[in-house]
């Protein structure tokens, strides 16, 4: 489809500020991500098999952001974010629905969600549908605890998504992309190569082609999504993965997928795969 003059230009101009932005937001040569002066978080890994070839080295965000944004998630006093994973844990115990059960009826403590945001997302237990945290989050409640399913982005998923990816702070990115989860990568990455909207941006235009560069005043960094969920300095909140992609595709002056929608599970299933080997970060702090 041919683009209208000023959307050609709007796109010319996009284009023309990612060209000059000086690599003035490389990520931080020396930066090391401890939190609490006790967890050691891995930010800098060799490429995996998704992006072998096509990254030199793979960032986590983090490297990319400002001193005083960077300290802020090195110590949990500091990091906003922990308000609302407070809330999240204290929803694990709390009973809903009318089974009259809560998470730790079935799962007892919420350590015993380890290892569980590493591998999200990932095929739901028939394997038939690519689900994520938020699926399985609320196939609990509607099947085991009788109680009403989430919204995808409300404030209580975002909360328990936070408390959960906790746990597995520390741990390495590891998502299963053969079997049945193949055809959903293979989807994923079609989305990100993907031109969209009046802009003609794809994800790889920022985050692969100008990743290190400035489009206004936003610094670009990798996209990766081992931080998620994470506290938006712009927005005072927490923000969702998909919340995420929801803006990026938004920016592009496109009409957008929904969140939870099958182009964005199968798109966070693909990043994910781009970040393999970064430590989770819980719940990380983001401009």
């Amino acid at each position: 489809m041919r683009l209208p003059y000023r959307s050609k230009l709007a796109a010319a101009s996009v284009l023309a500020v990612l060209a000059a932005g000086a690599a003035l937001a490389d990520p931080s040569p020396d930066a090391e991500l401890v939190v609490n002066e006790d967890v050691e978080l891995v930010t800098r890994v060799a490429p995996g098999p998704a992006v072998e070839g096509v990254l030199t080295e793979v960032y986590s965000g983090w490297l990319y952001r400002e001193s005083e944004t960077r300290v802020m998630q090195m110590d949990d006093f500091d990091n906003p974010a922990m308000v609302f994973a407070d809330q999240g844990l204290d929803m694990w115990d709390t009973v809903d629905g009318t089974e009259g059960k809560s998470c730790a009826t079935c799962h007892e403590g919420i350590e015993s969600m380890k290892g569980v945001r590493t591998s999200m997302p990932k095929m739901n237990g028939a394997g038939s549908d690519l689900w994520s945290m938020e699926n399985f989050i609320n196939d609990c409640r509607t099947n085991r605890m009788g109680a009403e399913a989430w919204k995808w982005n409300s404030n209580d998923m975002k909360n328990m998504t936070s408390a959960i990816s906790l746990q597995s702070r520390g741990e390495p990115m590891k998502v299963s992309i053969d079997g049945a989860a193949a055809d959903w990568w293979e989807r994923g990455k079609e989305i990100y190569y993907t031109r969209y909207g009046q802009l003609e941006l794809a994800c790889a235009n920022c985050h692969e082609d100008n990743a290190g560069n400035m489009i206004r005043a936003d610094h670009l960094s990798q996209g990766q999504i081992n931080g998620f969920p994470t506290y938006r300095l712009k927005d005072a909140g927490v923000v969702s993965i998909h919340q995420r992609f929801v803006g990026c595709v938004r920016d592009t002056r496109a009409e957008t997928f929904a969140a939870g929608s099958e182009e964005f599970r199968a798109l966070e299933l693909y990043v994910a795969s781009r970040g393999e080997g970064l430590s989770i970060e819980g719940v990380s702090v983001r401009p």
